[in-house]
Parts: C-alpha cells; structure tokens; sequence
C-alpha cells in the first residue's frame, strides 16, 4: 500500500463538475493498494499516518499530529502510484491491485481511519475520474510505502 500523504490547508475533490468533498486544515492522502496487500498494511498505514508529526507547534516546529491539530482528512484512491516506469515511456500498472482487491482495502482503510481518529473523513469516489485542488502547506508532500514500512 503506498500513500502520498500532503499538508494541506484546504483541498477538495470535483467529480463531473461536481465538488464532492472539501476540507479545511488537515491531510490530503493519495492512497494506492496493490493485490499484495492485507489487513495489515491498512492497520499499519493508519497508525502512521494519523501519528505523523507534521504540524508546526507554536515554536514552528513539526511536532503535532493530525490528532493534536484536530485536523480534517481527505482520502483519494490513485492507483497510479504503483506505476513502473522501468521500461520505456509508457507507466506500467500492473502492480496495482485490481477493483476486486483494491476497494475493500480502499473501504478498509477508510473505515479503520475514522475509528482511529474518532471522526468522519472526506473522500473521492473509487475509480472515478476526480479533479483535486489542494492548497499544500509548507509545502510538505511525503511518502510511504507498507513494503519499506520507512
């Protein structure tokens, strides 16, 4: 599972015209799944992510979390972030999990976020063509990847 996780000061998701979602001061989270992944990686990935301490305390420094800050979240499922770049010009995806595989850990990983942050998230619409905006504050922008667990 890999996540390209943002600092945002606002974001939002535009579907058909549409905005779907909005969220003020939180975390925009790219979130991909390939077919190995578990449970596992889900419980692991949200534990990480909501105890990064990405936020500025009150001497600038990133010492608070998501949970300190009492941030909002917003979770976009991006399947291209398993792209191979390894041959040629054209990504190859083939790492990525299929719908099958990927929307229940989508929904997994959803859920198990909301229960361990204690609130309701914002989300895209799985295998939907979104517009995202984000306003990226810092900008901080960092990855993780349940394979490395770095």
């Amino acid at each position: 599972m890999r996540a390209v996780i943002q600092r945002v000061k606002q974001a939002s998701v535009t579907v058909h015209g549409e905005k779907i979602s909005e969220i003020n001061q939180g975390l925009l989270i790219l979130l991909g799944m390939e077919h190995e992944d578990s449970q596992e990686d889900v419980l692991w990935l949200c534990s990480k992510i909501i105890k990064l301490r990405i936020f500025d305390d009150e001497g600038g420094a990133m010492n608070k979390s998501l949970l300190d800050i009492d941030g909002e979240v917003l979770v976009v499922s991006q399947f291209t972030l398993h792209a191979s770049t390894k041959k040629g010009n054209r990504p190859s995806f083939i790492k990525a999990a299929k719908p099958d595989v990927a929307i229940p850990l989508y929904h997994m990983f959803i859920s198990q976020f909301e229960n361990d942050l204690g609130k309701k998230i914002s989300t895209g619409i799985f295998g939907a063509m979104m517009q995202v905006s984000l306003i990226n504050d810092g900008p901080v922008t960092i990855s993780i990847d349940t394979k490395n667990k770095e």
